[in-house]
């Protein structure tokens, strides 16, 4: 090949390297696109709905999808991730291992290899709140439309049963894990985030109380397709609950976990908020917060809204502590910053909002980059060639990650042309 590769290699499919890989393939350039999960999408997937338009995530996605499908430039890899890259700006080399789906292109989602599947794992899409079968379907509008065989029923009599199962020779239990190399002149690191784990969080009881939720679990909780088809019910006891409060930074600006702001953490909340006035118009929402920040007049605005509902009451102060009652609700202990007095509020759930935590935070990327005390990725412009995009370079929501991905796309077409 010649000296400087004219393909750009994207790592990450969520909203960002979608974007990242769109922008660059429909303006002529060669895209790989590399995610780790059977699946594209991302975190965006799990989402009910975007704010402030409320609208859900299949709007963006589905097009994107489309877009994804009708465009020869783009190569997708799922399964797979990123072992190495090395070189240069405009000549690199990566190294890419794609672990088996034991399910071929002939796959129609059919769905008969999950209906004679007989074991059981948690639905790490939905953060483990309900159980799925071995031979699943990521979600209902996964891309690409393929079923996935799980890793933990290969040689048991359970993938044999999906394999008889299978009508259309998709499913091949002999297929194994791989290594491709790629030659691209530019990376975009989209590697994304994950949220913060609440069970570190002492405090607040996540791992001890049922009734405790983060708000990535909100969001599966009231999707149509997530644990319980949308309805927001208590874990404990499936009771539709009467009152919800919210505990904002929960892991975020605190010097003992995320010393930063999570930056998307307020809207989510209040996003929520209206999830649960709209399944329960007579529950109380209480929000315990340390200073709401709601950037631009659109958020603004949806954040005055939801402050003048009668039934949600915003208190300005830090959870000290959380305690359970026999019946399950939840006591919220914390100090009014604005009267000084202590706060015993009970509820009968509570929802930690907690922040995000990119990816490389925990597993530096195989390559040459330079990293923040958060582990966020520092883009060095001068040197060019590899970028982070959205989260991987800070704390974003959708607008922001897809304004930057955009740019992005630009620097590594920028670093083909140099």
């Amino acid at each position: 090949m010649a000296e400087n590769s004219g393909s750009i290699l994207v790592v990450g499919g969520g909203i960002s390297g979608l974007t990242t890989a769109l922008e660059a393939a429909e303006t002529g350039y060669e895209v790989f696109l590399v995610e780790k999960n059977p699946y594209l999408g991302g975190r965006v997937s799990q989402l009910n709905q975007y704010f402030p338009k409320l609208c859900p995530p299949s709007c963006g996605l589905e097009i994107n999808f489309r877009r994804i499908k009708d465009n020869p430039k783009i190569k997708v890899l799922t399964l797979a991730e990123v072992e190495e890259v090395h070189g240069k700006p405009g000549n690199y080399d990566a190294t890419i291992k794609i672990s088996p789906r034991y399910v071929n292109e002939n796959c129609t989602c059919c769905g008969d290899c999950e209906n004679v599947c007989e074991t059981e794992i948690p639905s790490e899409f939905n953060f483990g709140m309900n159980k799925i079968r071995g031979a699943f379907l990521p979600f209902d509008m996964a891309f690409p439309s393929r079923y996935v065989i799980s890793p933990q029923i290969i040689g048991t009599e359970d993938a044999k049963r999906c394999k008889a199962a299978c009508k259309y020779d998709a499913i091949d239990l002999d297929m194994a894990a791989k290594t491709i190399n790629l030659k691209v002149g530019a990376v975009v690191w989209a590697t994304g985030w994950e949220p913060y784990d609440a069970a570190k969080i002492d405090n607040l009881g996540f791992a001890r109380y049922p009734n405790i939720i983060t708000n990535m679990m909100m969001e599966r909780l009231a999707s149509p397709s997530g644990p319980t088809s949308g309805k927001i019910i208590r874990p404990s006891d499936d009771k539709e609950p009467e009152s919800i409060a919210f505990v904002q930074c929960a892991g975020s600006r605190d010097e003992n976990h995320l010393p930063y702001c999570s930056y998307i953490c307020c809207m989510a909340s209040l996003k929520q908020t209206t999830y649960i006035r709209e399944c329960y118009p007579d529950a109380k929402v209480y929000i315990f917060y340390i200073d709401v920040r709601a950037p631009g007049q659109r958020y603004e605005k949806f954040y005055k809204k939801i402050k003048a509902d009668e039934n949600v009451i915003l208190i300005k102060g830090k959870v000290a502590e959380v305690e359970e009652a026999e019946n399950g609700n939840i006591t919220v202990v914390a100090e009014n910053a604005v009267t000084g007095e202590k706060i015993r509020q009970e509820a009968e759930m509570v929802v930690l909002a907690t922040g995000m935590q990119p990816t490389a935070a925990a597993k530096k990327l195989p390559a040459d980059l330079r990293y923040n005390a958060d582990g966020f990725v520092i883009n060095d412009f001068e040197k060019g060639g590899m970028f982070a995009a959205g989260c991987a370079n800070k704390p974003a929501d959708v607008v922001s990650s897809n304004q930057n991905a955009t740019g992005m796309a630009l620097k590594a077409i920028q670093t083909l042309r140099n």
